[in-house]
């Protein structure tokens, strides 16, 4: 158990999970502030790129050469690492949302979640741990500024704002959180 300790502080999670439920309770403030109305998908979205930005950090450790040489198999730790932070910032959202009364779906914020811990994934095997977050505030940018379109281009480009039952948005994430997490599993963050 002592290895998880070691481990969990080596790769910021302390400081992550403020940041995950400081930013979910601040968005949970924002709904509250904006009445009754229908739920808006944005705020659910900025929650859990915030989240998943906080989390970020922590996909890559203090000295990436030690980590190269150490004498574990990093491939299942980094896989259920990616993993567990997906599952943390989508119940963290859904908790602060259900006492917030205005809650997202169970399928948006699953599918909303493992996408972004895809892009982030992806954004520390692309771009290092420290830079990890540049993916998913990319993407989220993009979905805000993008006009809604029907065609499948518009679609992908939007996935995080597309209704939970919209096939495009679900393959999207899917395709996100499958290759985000190979590829942070098998090769780590760029140094």
């Amino acid at each position: 158990m002592r290895w998880l300790t070691l481990y969990a502080r080596s790769r910021r999670a302390p400081a992550s999970l403020a940041a995950v439920l400081i930013s979910a309770v601040a968005v949970g403030a924002l709904a509250r502030i904006g009445g009754g109305g229908p739920v808006d998908p944005r705020l659910s979205t900025l929650a859990l790129a915030a989240g998943a930005t906080a989390l970020a950090v922590g996909l890559g450790g203090q000295d990436l050469a030690l980590d190269r040489t150490a004498a574990i198999r990093w491939v299942p730790r980094r896989a259920v690492h990616v993993l567990l932070c997906g599952m943390l910032i989508g119940a963290v959202l859904l908790a602060v949302q259900t006492m917030g009364g205005q809650p997202a779906s169970t399928a948006f914020v699953v599918r909303n979640s493992a996408g972004m811990m895809g892009l982030v994934a992806l954004g520390a095997a692309w771009c290092g741990g420290p830079y990890a977050w540049i993916p998913p505030f990319a993407s989220l940018s993009l979905s805000f500024v993008v006009p809604p379109a029907p065609d499948p281009a518009t679609k992908v480009l939007t996935w995080m704002l597309l209704p939970p039952g919209t096939t495009a948005g679900a393959w999207t994430a899917l395709a996100l959180a499958v290759a985000g997490t190979t590829a942070y599993a098998v090769g780590g963050p760029r140094r």
